[in-house]
């Protein structure tokens, strides 16, 4: 049973910074890409980042420059690495892992889902 869980979520100051993590375990990820999503309260689930099983990377335009995602895959482990944060980052964060496409975009084309972890951003 492949399981995906996310950590790191915290209260921040803006311009600070937080790293999340995304955990997988049942399965090994060499193969998959993963992805990063954001819902913000009274708004629809956002695009946040993806890494390719190759390490390819995309990113929202929102977050372009000031989000780095990575992989560990002897960890089984993506980070999301935010700086520069801001208040309309407030957000819960999800992360989702998928073995079919080499990269996506699209939140239902993921395979596997995390419950999310929430990321508020003071100012």
């Amino acid at each position: 049973q492949v399981q995906v869980v996310e950590s790191g979520g915290s209260v921040v100051q803006a311009g600070g910074s937080l790293r999340l993590s995304c955990v997988v375990s049942g399965t090994s990820i060499n193969g998959f890409s993963m992805g990063w999503f954001r819902q913000a309260p009274g708004k629809e689930r956002e695009f946040v980042a993806a890494i390719s099983w190759s390490s390819g990377v995309y990113y929202s335009d929102s977050v372009k420059g000031r989000f780095t995602i990575s992989r560990d895959n002897g960890r089984k482990t993506v980070y999301l690495q935010m700086n520069g944060l801001k208040p309309e980052d407030t957000a819960v964060y999800s992360c989702a892992a998928d073995g079919q496409l080499p990269i996506t975009t699209m939140y239902v084309k993921y395979q596997y889902y995390g419950q999310g972890t929430q990321v508020t951003v003071d100012s």
